[in-house]
């Protein structure tokens, strides 16, 4: 039963690595600028929420 169980995730392992491919350069660009535009607005937030501890106890 065991085995069975291992086996048929492994059948799902593979099925997803063949479907996997390199992304174009296109889609890696579009995918790298979304990411880097999540982490300003959280780095953006974060220090909004700094500045604003800061001034607070003044």
């Amino acid at each position: 039963m065991g085995i069975k169980l291992e086996e048929e995730l492994f059948n799902k392992y593979v099925r997803v690595i063949k479907l996997a491919r390199t992304p174009t350069r296109n889609e890696f660009s579009k995918i790298a600028i979304v990411a880097a535009a999540g982490v300003l607005i959280i780095g953006l937030i974060g220090f909004i929420v700094y500045l604003v501890m800061k001034v607070l106890p003044q």
